[in-house]
């Protein structure tokens, strides 16, 4: 797969499979274009809501919070497109399938990964509360005891997920997803896979942003390249730009961290760490207590965000999890599909 350093290249040589004319056979009917136009609006709502109205909010874990339940959403969106398009199992092309299930488990494998991290970052907690706790207190001994916390935090934070190395070929899968078999012979398929490409988007958007915060990295992140066709395009590209814009400027800045919550909580620390190793006086009681207020702020925000987003990442891995459940079913009985996170194929360049 391509790095920043790479040509362009496209997801989809061979033309445009959606183009307004179908093939005959296959012409969408007004019918199927209303359903479409449907799930399109709901899909560019959604990027708009996306969008944040300041650049503080970006890389915040409630914007990340908010960002996991819009995947969430849209592949909820997508179950009850194919409700209503009512396409039987038996009418899936064998390729669909066998790429549904392959996409599934990178979605299922970078969850993991994701819940790893939120978990490790969390166990941070404990040592800032004991920092915390020793604050208390003007000793010599605690005011030790609380810089060896706040030493052991940032150690901890600092000294990364080896997991988290596997992101990369994770989203170069996905990348990969983008790419599919044409749809031949089927209005209502093409109507599914248009959908679906659109919820990929989102997917590998996101997922690029968690891995390039969680990572510390702009190897990770991704940049698309939308075709115009789409309704929902502008949207896209203003939330890809302005987003992956200030990653990669928190990143230049060589700052301790890109999330919001976790630089609060550094910010505070740098301030705190004068006072306790006596470089300045502690008699100092007004400035000490508002700046040991303010870690105990941001410590607390912090876990809770943490605990938010793990939650969603979890939602979204059932989520995940129950599509592929639906599809086994619907496979055995050759009932109606239920729920689907297939890829598309569409119009699509990729720099990384």
């Amino acid at each position: 797969m391509s790095r920043a350093h790479d040509i362009n290249r496209s997801f989809f040589p061979f033309g445009n499979p959606f183009r307004m004319k179908s093939p005959r056979g296959t012409k969408i009917t007004s019918q199927l274009l209303l359903v479409s136009q449907a799930f399109e609006a709901s899909l560019e709502e959604r990027l708009k809501k996306l969008i944040p109205e300041s650049k503080d909010e970006i890389l915040s874990l409630s914007w990340m919070t908010f960002a996991m339940r819009a995947l969430s959403e849209s592949y909820d969106d997508i179950k009850t497109l194919v409700t209503e398009l009512e396409l039987p199992v038996n009418d899936w092309d064998e390729k669909w399938i066998d790429v549904y299930f392959d996409i599934s488990v990178k979605l299922l494998d970078i969850c993991n990964v994701f819940s790893s991290e939120l978990s490790r970052m969390s166990q941070g907690h404990l040592l800032l509360q004991c920092a915390l706790h020793n604050l208390g207190s003007s000793s010599s001994e605690q005011y030790g005891r609380a810089c060896s916390s706040l030493d052991g935090w940032k150690q901890h934070i600092g000294s990364g997920n080896p997991r988290i190395e596997k992101c990369r070929n994770i989203l170069d899968g996905l990348l990969g997803s983008l790419d599919l078999p044409k749809v031949k012979k089927s209005a209502k398929g093409k109507v599914l896979m248009q959908a679906m490409y659109g919820v990929k988007v989102l997917t590998v958007f996101v997922c690029s942003v968690f891995a390039a915060v969680f990572s510390g990295s702009t190897k990770n992140m991704l940049d698309l390249d939308v075709a115009d066709i789409y309704s929902w395009a502008s949207s896209f590209k203003s939330l890809q730009d302005v987003v992956n814009e200030e990653i990669r400027g928190r990143f230049s800045s060589g700052r301790f961290t890109v999330m919001n919550e976790l630089e609060s909580v550094d910010s505070s620390v740098k301030e705190l760490y004068p006072i306790i190793q006596g470089v300045v006086d502690p008699v100092k009681m007004e400035s000490h207590t508002k700046i040991v207020e303010e870690l105990g702020k941001s410590t607390e925000k912090l876990s809770q965000g943490l605990d938010l987003l793990a939650k969603e990442v979890d939602s979204f891995f059932q989520v995940v999890l129950a599509g592929r459940d639906a599809l086994l079913s619907s496979l055995r009985s050759g009932a109606t599909v239920i729920h689907s996170n297939m890829g598309v194929n569409r119009n699509a360049q990729i720099v990384s």
